[in-house]
């Protein structure tokens, strides 16, 4: 598989405070990646990093093989990315369906395979709530637009960040089965969530930071992995 996205030595600062300490990070065409490590240790960053959002100090983030560091946020996400953040980013004056059209457009290849219609299918639950704002959504509701309105842009690469974070265990499974779903179909994702045995069964390949260093990088952890134990609490 290619790479389609990579972050090579990157720093990262929050004015004096070095957050990312030369992270090298990449996700391949396809490839599943849960990022791992406790609060505080620059798993967000290091996506917002990798979209520039902020921008390292230092290091180098290319897409396809294009150097992208530097560039506006906009200009990356159109190259193939869908971004779910934390906290789900609803629009106040949106409603579910204007959530959803807004968003849709062919991947970067001319691709369709995401439709309104396959939306609503695959989250019924929005497909009953298509007037609603979508700050009137329940939490699991919202994730479920957040994801779905990501999904419209046919992306290459889909980032989750806390992705089941909150949710009730039902709403849980759900956003689950529809990220399996996701991987059927290829597109490549990073996933953040708290839920290290569903990453642990589900991703290709897991990374886990440590006060913004990858101190793993790999596809054979267990739950009984010491490092896993050390570093997260399993």
């Amino acid at each position: 598989m290619t790479t389609f996205i990579a972050g090579t030595g990157l720093h990262t600062f929050y004015g004096s405070s070095h957050i990312l300490h030369g992270i090298d990070f990449a996700v391949r065409r396809g490839e599943t990646v849960a990022l791992m490590g406790r609060n505080g240790m620059g798993k967000s960053t290091l996506l917002k990093s990798l979209l520039g959002i902020v921008n390292p100090r230092q290091g180098k983030v290319t897409l396809n093989g294009t150097d992208v560091t530097g560039a506006d946020t906009h200009a990356i996400i159109r190259r193939g990315i869908a971004y779910v953040p934390e906290g789900r980013g609803m629009f106040h004056n949106l409603t579910v369906r204007e959530h959803l059209m807004m968003s849709a457009r062919p991947g970067i290849d001319g691709r369709r395979d995401w439709t309104y219609e396959r939306i609503l299918e695959t989250f019924p639950r929005l497909a009953e709530r298509l007037g609603s704002l979508g700050t009137h959504l329940s939490g699991g509701e919202q994730q479920m637009l957040a994801v779905g309105r990501a999904l419209m842009t046919n992306p290459d690469l889909l980032i989750l960040d806390e992705a089941t974070e909150g949710l009730a265990p039902l709403i849980r499974r759900e956003i689950w089965h529809v990220i399996r779903s996701i991987k059927e179909t290829g597109i490549a994702s990073i996933i953040v969530d708290k839920n290290v045995n569903v990453l642990l069964g589900l991703a290709d390949r897991h990374v886990i930071l440590v006060k913004g260093e990858v101190v793993y990088d790999g596809s054979d952890l267990t739950p009984e992995s010491e490092i896993l134990k050390r570093h997260i609490g399993v």
